[in-house]
């Protein structure tokens, strides 16, 4: 009595299938870490010259100078590492205004070669 396998010749196919699927896959899964972790800087980012703006606007000690606010800037920017000159302050129509360029490095090079830079504004108007 002969014994047929009914699988004969696909032992190796899950295999193949795994090494085929597995590149992409890997991709996609740093591909939304990557996004997720972008937009997180820009709203860290977008914060952190909102509250510099409003302060530099209301309050007189702590933000009594541009270069003040722009320290407190970096202190509102929870988890980033950006230094003082990353903001600018100045005197506006509008109040404080408040603006910030952060360049953006990717983890991982080869999906983006190229660094982007990161823009975040705000203008608080001036306390009567």
């Amino acid at each position: 009595m002969r014994i047929l396998k009914p699988f004969r010749g696909e032992s190796g196919s899950v295999a193949v299938e795994y090494a085929l699927l597995l590149p992409a896959l890997m991709l996609f899964v740093i591909g939304l870490m990557e996004v997720g972790r972008l937009l997180w800087t820009q709203t860290t980012l977008d914060r952190a010259v909102e509250a510099a703006a409003r302060c530099g606007a209301v309050d007189e000690v702590t933000c009594a100078n541009a270069a003040a606010t722009a320290d407190y800037a970096v202190t509102q920017a929870f988890g980033l590492n950006v230094e003082a000159d990353v903001f600018s302050v100045s005197a506006a129509a509008c109040g404080v205004s408040v603006s910030a360029a952060f360049t953006y490095n990717f983890l991982v090079p080869w999906v983006t070669p190229q660094d982007m830079t990161l823009h975040a504004s705000a203008c608080y108007p001036l306390a009567s």
